[in-house]
C-alpha cells in the first residue's frame, strides 16, 4: 500500500499510474486519455475543489503533461515527439491556478494613525491616505515598491507574496495584471522546480517523459537506471535501496546503478580541476553538480561562468560510464530534480542520459507494473562510498572534494550555500572579489537534493534511511571506489558529449 505525503502527491500519482497503465498496452489514444478523469475522479462529489467538473479539467490538464503532450487550451496538439527538444521543463496548469486574490502589501491593525505619516510620504505612487484615523493603501495604485513597509515605526504593514512566486529564484514566475494568473517567462526560468514544489494547489508541474521510458520496457531494450543517493527513504522507511534495485529489475530495467558512483569520480576530478586553476591564478571555482544552480549563475552572474567547474555531474559520469560499457543501452536518471530534464538537453551533455524520471514518476511506474517492495529481495548495493552519497545533502559535494583534495595537496576552503537566499549574497561577493574561500558548492534547494521539488517524501521523513544507507558503505573516501579505475577512460568535461 503506497502512502502520500500529500494529497496533492497522491493526486499527481494516480494519473501518472493511469498514463502508464495506458502506455504498457499500447493505448494512448485521444480518448482513452480524456477517460483518465474520470477514473481519477469518479462519481459526483468534489475532493478538492468547488466541483467535480472543474477537478476533472485539471486532472486531463496533468495527464496531458504526464503523457508527453503539450496544450493551446484548445485540446492536445503537439505529441511528446514534436517538443522532445523543447527546453521548457516547468508548465502552469490553467485551470489548477487559484489566481490567488493577494494584495502584497496591506495595513494592519496594528496601524496607530501616527501624524508623521511615513508611509504616505515615502510612497512614491500616492497609494496610501488615511481613512477613519488609519493608512489605507488604494491596490489600484500601488506599485508594489515595499516602501512603506521599510519606514513604518509600528510594523503595521504586512507583506504577503503568492507562494509560487515567493520560491522562484528569478523572477521567472509572474502574475499576470489582466487575470492573475501565474505564469512562466521561458526566457528565465531555471527549471529548478522550486514554484512546483511551492503551490499548495498543484497548478504547476513538470512535463513528463514517462511513456518514452515505458515502451522501452516493453520493447526489451537494455534500460538501465541511475539512481540518484536520496533515493533511500522515499518509498518508506522499511524498504531498502537493494529492495528498490531489486524493483528495478522486475520492472524490467536491465540494472541499477547508483549515481554516487559517478559522485566519486566527480569529486577527484573536480579536486584536481581546482588544482589546476588555482595554479593559473583563479581565485575560486563553483560546483557544477546541480544544474539549476549553473543556469543560475549563467543567467544572472554571466561575468562569473568561466568558474563555473568544467567537471560534469555524477549524473552525466555514471551515464557515460554505462555507454561506455554498453553503447546500444537507454540510460534513465531518476532522481527528485525537475532541472535534470533540462540538463541532459544541453548539447556538450545529450548523449549521455537519454530521459529523467522523478521519484514521482518512478513510483508511479513500480505501481502501474503492480512491484510490491514486500516481495522484493535486498539486493546488495556498492556502487559508491559514504562520501559520494553525502552529495545529496548540502555540504556533501565539498567533504567529498575535501577528502580527494587533501589526497593530491590542494588545500581547500569551501563556501556551502544552498537555498535561494543564500544563493544572490554569496555571488556577488565572488563577483566583487570578497568571498571568504575558493570553491562555492551551490545548490538550489534548501538542504540539498533530499528536499527537491519532486521527492515523494521530504526529508523529514528520509534523512534517518538516507544516514543508514549512506553508513552501510565500505568506503569512506573517493578514492576508496574500485571502480575509480574505469573512471580514466570515461570524459568527465562538460565541454564534451563524448
Amino acid at each position: 500500500m503506497i502512502s502520500f505525503e500529500t494529497p496533492l502527491k497522491k493526486l499527481k500519482h494516480e494519473v501518472l499510474k493511469n498514463v502508464v497503465l495506458l502506455a504498457k498496452d499500447n493505448n494512448l489514444t485521444k480518448e482513452e486519455l480524456m477517460n483518465i478523469q474520470y477514473k481519477v475522479i469518479p462519481g459526483d462529489k468534489p475532493q478538492y475543489r468547488c466541483c467535480v467538473f472543474k477537478e476533472r479539467a485539471i486532472v486531463y490538464e496533468r495527464t496531458k503533461l504526464a503523457a508527453g503532450y503539450l496544450s493551446d487550451g484548445n485540446g492536445i496538439n503537439k505529441q511528446l515527439k514534436d517538443i522532445k527538444d523543447d527546453k521548457q521543463i516547468i508548465y502552469v496548469i490553467s485551470s489548477a491556478c487559484d489566481r490567488c486574490p493577494i494584495n502584497k502589501y496591506s495595513v494592519t491593525e496594528a496601524c496607530r494613525g501616527c501624524i508623521a505619516h511615513e508611509c504616505m510620504e515615502s510612497c512614491p505612487s500616492g497609494a496610501i491616505t488615511k481613512i477613519n484615523g488609519r493608512a489605507f493603501i488604494n491596490q489600484e495604485i500601488c506599485k508594489e515598491c515595499g516602501m512603506c513597509k521599510k519606514v513604518c515605526p509600528y510594523n503595521a504593514i504586512s507583506e504577503v507574496m503568492r507562494p509560487c512566486k515567493k520560491s522562484c529564484p528569478t523572477g521567472a514566475l509572474h502574475v499576470d495584471e489582466e487575470d492573475r494568473q501565474a505564469a512562466v517567462d521561458k526566457n528565465k526560468c531555471i527549471n529548478c522546480g522550486a514554484c512546483m514544489a511551492g503551490c499548495p494547489f498543484g497548478a504547476i508541474s513538470d512535463k513528463s517523459y514517462i511513456v518514452p521510458v515505458v515502451n522501452a520496457l516493453m520493447e526489451g531494450k537494455d534500460v538501465y537506471a541511475v539512481a540518484a543517493p536520496s533515493i533511500a527513504g522515499q518509498f518508506g522507511p522499511k524498504v531498502s535501496v537493494g529492495q528498490i534495485k531489486d524493483a528495478f529489475l522486475k520492472t524490467g530495467f536491465k540494472d541499477m546503478v547508483e549515481a554516487a558512483c559517478g559522485a566519486d569520480a566527480v569529486a577527484v576530478h573536480e579536486a584536481e580541476e581546482l588544482k589546476e586553476r588555482l595554479k593559473r591564478g583563479d581565485k575560486f571555482m563553483t560546483s557544477s553538480c546541480c544544474p539549476a544552480f549553473v543556469s543560475y549563475v549563467e543567467m544572472n552572474f554571466p561575468e562569473l561562468k568561466g568558474m563555473i567547474s568544467e567537471t560534469v555531474s555524477p549524473m552525466i559520469a555514471t551515464a557515460r560510464l554505462i555507454k561506455k560499457n554498453h553503447p546500444d543501452s537507454m540510460v534513465i536518471f531518476v532522481g527528485p530534480c525537475t532541472a535534470k530534464k533540462s540538463e541532459i538537453k544541453k548539447p556538450n551533455l545529450a548523449k549521455a542520459v537519454d530521459y529523467v524520471l522523478t521519484f514521482e514518476e518512478i513510483s508511479a511506474l513500480f505501481d502501474a507494473f503492480e512491484i510490491d517492495f514486500q516481495n522484493c529481495s535486498d539486493l546488495p548495493v556498492s556502487d559508491a562510498t559514504l562520501s559520494a552519497r553525502g552529495f545529496a545533502q548540502s555540504g556533501g559535494l565539498s567533504n567529498a572534494i575535501a577528502l580527494a583534495a587533501k589526497e593530491i595537496g590542494v588545500d581547500l576552503k569551501p563556501v556551502k550555500i544552498n537555498g535561494q537566499s543564500e544563493l544572490k549574497k554569496t555571488l556577488l561577493l565572488a563577483k566583487v572579489g570578497r568571498l571568504d574561500g575558493n570553491f562555492i558548492e551551490g545548490m538550489m534547494c534548501e538542504g540539498g537534493c533530499l528536499d527537491g521539488p519532486a521527492v515523494l517524501w521530504s526529508s523529514r521523513k528520509t534523512a534517518a534511511p538516507f544516514k543508514a544507507f549512506s553508513q552501510k558503505s565500505e568506503g569512506k573516501s573517493p578514492f576508496d571506489n574500485k571502480m575509480l579505475e574505469e573512471f580514466r577512460d570515461v570524459n568527465l568535461n562538460r565541454s564534451s558529449d563524448s
